[in-house]
């Protein structure tokens, strides 16, 4: 993980209410982790403060683990369990809402059994079960081996991991916060966060604005109406933007499509670096490999000579990796977000769109008031 950001999520933690009184040592860290050092304080500061706001270290079992929000989507495993998966929030909840939900889990009796099962230097297979939000353990020596072999008997709501034994990790971790807390942001979630963070720093409250395109009841819950339906073209809230890279800037949508033709996943562009070819994406999602599940970042590398390429360019790099969310399940059918963006080139691929509600909000922070 990026050092600024284990040390934001340090911060975080000194942050808290509970936490000791700061000192000089801790101001001093809260300042080299902030995202102004490294950013500036233009949107792609803000945009970064939001995407940090999505980590947080604990010290679990003797161990110092950082761990991400995980992605959630209501339903997203029902298919099997005979009832409906609602995920706490559906996925829109306010990061520090859902800390605190995270908070009190890992406090938990039960979450502490679990750390010291991983930890009691036996191999065994892991189930979590997302219906009955519970887990439990198979140490038999043939199921062990089954898994090893690549034999997997996982469900969709039920997925198996295997453990070593050596200790929990972060990923172990995601796995107890997504199977028995069912809790996280989905992708949209994710991107109203950041879009809502950067509005409120330029003086707009996104909730109050959409609320009407959303057909929220009330602005309060505005945050659960958006999803990637909002992206449809006909909506006059967005715009199109063409996907060349010169014509991209921070806060942009990256959007992919699904076989129906309909924007099922959304991220968010932090920055564009034009002299070194990179642009470093955000995004929620669980179709990534086990310890970027979740909210991360992502990249892309371009020829900077080349600034008229289009993000459909096969030349331009996606670094990110596309694979089923627990080891063993079926794999994505796409080998990385490159290969997704340009697939079902029936609809066009995937685009890019921005907020025109958005535009004000970002001149005056660009303005610097």
């Amino acid at each position: 993980m990026d050092t600024r950001l284990l040390l934001a999520s340090f911060v975080f933690l000194l942050s808290a209410p509970a936490a000791r009184p700061q000192t000089g040592n801790d101001a001093a860290l809260k300042a080299f982790a902030a995202p102004s050092e490294e950013w500036g304080r233009g949107v792609e500061a803000i945009i970064e403060e939001a995407f940090r706001a999505c980590f947080k270290t604990y010290l679990i079992d003797g161990r110092v683990v950082t761990v991400r929000m995980p992605f959630a989507e209501n339903n997203e495993r029902a298919e099997l369990s005979n009832g409906e998966l609602e995920v706490h929030g559906g996925g829109k909840a306010d990061p520090a809402l859902l800390w605190n939900e995270v908070d009190q889990l890992i406090a938990s009796a039960d979450f502490k059994s679990y750390a010291a099962m991983l930890g009691d230097g036996r191999e065994k297979v892991v189930a979590l079960d997302l219906t009955s939000r519970t887990w439990s353990v198979n140490r038999d020596l043939f199921s062990v081996a089954r898994m090893k072999a690549d034999a997997y008997p996982g469900l969709p709501h039920r997925p198996y991991v295997f453990s070593d034994g050596t200790g929990i990790k972060s990923t172990d971790v995601y796995n107890y916060l997504y199977c028995v807390g069912r809790l996280g942001m989905d992708c949209s979630g994710f991107v109203w966060h950041v879009l809502s963070t950067v509005a409120r720093r330029g003086g707009l409250d996104l909730s109050r604005a959409l609320a009407r395109s959303l057909r929220a009841p009330s602005p309060a819950v505005a945050s659960l109406y958006f999803g990637t339906w909002y992206f449809k073209p006909k909506n006059k809230e967005t715009v199109v933007v063409s996907d060349a890279v010169k014509n991209l800037r921070p806060l942009d949508l990256i959007l992919f499509r699904g076989d129906s033709g309909d924007i099922v996943h959304s991220s968010v562009i932090q920055s564009i670096d034009r002299k070194a070819g990179v642009i470093r994406y955000l995004q929620s999602t669980d179709e990534a490999p086990a310890g970027e599940r979740g909210v991360h970042e992502s990249f892309i590398r371009f020829d900077p000579a080349k600034p008229d390429a289009s993000l459909k360019d096969p030349s331009l790099e996606w670094s990110q990796r596309r694979l089923a969310p627990f080891e063993g399940e079926q794999s994505s059918r796409f080998t990385d977000d490159g290969d997704r963006y340009r697939a079902f080139p029936q609809y066009g691929g995937g685009t890019v769109v921005r907020l025109r509600s958005l535009a004000k909000p970002l001149a005056r922070i660009a303005a610097g008031k």
